[in-house]
Order: structure tokens, then C-alpha cells, then sequence
């Protein structure tokens, strides 16, 4: 009765919950989310792992990190159904949860999926991906995370001034930052960078200028 009371009150505390794990580019997403699926592996039981089928500097259907990790992984694109998926696995064979690489290019009808997989199938689901893109502006999948997680975290990465960072610079081939351009464009190190707001600020205006002829073209040096 004590137990019945506290649930109907307080609520039931092993419900299960939402999470958004979001950071700027190498902040060890894809590490933190392989060791969360070997956690559960470890006590027997079973996760599914879903990452964009548009990222392809890896292998197809595999969620890899930059210190030799990985796992096999479901595809999801913009016409995925994803909570049809999650309750057909659960049907087959229970599914104890779910893990989602590059959550930033979810759209917001599947994070509406995923919540609806939470809150009725009972299923916790952990999402990682970045926060924001190049030119600072959320991903959709990001926006209705940040919006309608249970949990927001941040894996913190740090600039190469020792501040944190959170500010994604993308580089173009001339090795001058880009300011504008299609927000996805699939790259690693060689396109992407991650700095802290100063640093990403003071980078942006020194391309402008450059682009602009008051001075010249050369490569930035983020050392």
C-alpha cells in the first residue's frame, strides 16, 4: 500500500526516460554510447542501436568511434518509422534499450516516435549527437530533443585555447572557415573543427574580411 501510495504521488521512479546527450564534434558521443550498450550487454541484456544512414564516413550499418570501437547498428533516414521498428524488435525479443548516433538529423515526427516509445512501451532511449551546426543553428533533431527530453546532458570537448567548446567551425578546402552553405555536409577532422564561442567568432569575422578582400587569403591556424 506504502509502495502503491508513493507511485501514485510521487511518481514511479524506474519509468523509463528520454535521454539527449549533445556536444560540439569529438567530445567521445559514439564512445560514451558504445560503452552504454556494452553496460547492458554485460548484465544480459538486449539493445537496439540506430545511426543516420546519411553519415557514410564509416561502415554503412556501424556505429564507430575515434578509439577503434564499434557495433553494429539499424539505419534510420528521414522516412523511418522508428517507433514501428523499436515495438517490432520489443515484439520479437525484448528490447532493454535504445541507443541513437547522430541524433541531430532525426526529424521531429521520429523524436515524437521515440517519446512515444518511452512513455507506453516503456523503453529508455539514449540519443547522442551534436548540438548545433556550423553556422550555430539547431539541428531539427536536436530542437525537439532539447524540447522534449527527460534528460539533457553535455559531453564537453575543449577548444584548442583550453576553454570548453561549443562552437562547430566547418572548413573549406582553402582551409578558411565557411560561414555559409547547406547545413549537412558529411565530413570529420579534415572539415569540421570544435571551438569555443570566441574563438568560433573571432574565426568567422577573419573569413569575412578575407572573403571581403580588405585582407588576404590564407589558412587559419587553430594550434
Amino acid at each position: 500500500m506504502i509502495k502503491y501510495l508513493r507511485i501514485l504521488f510521487l511518481g514511479n521512479s524506474q519509468m523509463a526516460q528520454l535521454y539527449f546527450y549533445y556536444s560540439a564534434m569529438n567530445a567521445g558521443k559514439s564512445t560514451a554510447l558504445l560503452q552504454s550498450s556494452y553496460n547492458y550487454h554485460e548484465r544480459g541484456m538486449r539493445t537496439l542501436i540506430f545511426t543516420a544512414e546519411i553519415d557514410n564516413r564509416f561502415s554503412h550499418g556501424k556505429v564507430s568511434s575515434r578509439i577503434g570501437l564499434s557495433a553494429d547498428a539499424l539505419l534510420f533516414s528521414p522516412t523511418t518509422d522508428m517507433a514501428d521498428i523499436i515495438k517490432k524488435e520489443n515484439s520479437a525479443q525484448k528490447v532493454n534499450c535504445v541507443l541513437i548516433d547522430e541524433c541531430q538529423f532525426l526529424t521531429k515526427l521520429q523524436v515524437e516516435q521515440l517519446c512515444d516509445v518511452v512513455d507506453n512501451v516503456d523503453i529508455p532511449i539514449l540519443c547522442y549527437g551534436l548540438r548545433t551546426d556550423f553556422s550555430g543553428e539547431l539541428f531539427a533533431g536536436s530542437q525537439y530533443l532539447l524540447a522534449w527530453a527527460d534528460k539533457l546532458v553535455e559531453l564537453k570537448t575543449v577548444c584548442y585555447c583550453g576553454r570548453k567548446a561549443n562552437k562547430v567551425l566547418r572548413i573549406g578546402s582553402d582551409g578558411i572557415p565557411m560561414y555559409e552553405g547547406a547545413q549537412v555536409d558529411i565530413g570529420g577532422n579534415e572539415k569540421y573543427i570544435s571551438v569555443c564561442r570566441k574563438h568560433y567568432s573571432d574565426a568567422i569575422k577573419q573569413a569575412q574580411l578575407m572573403n571581403s578582400g580588405i585582407i588576404q587569403k590564407k589558412p587559419i591556424n587553430f594550434n
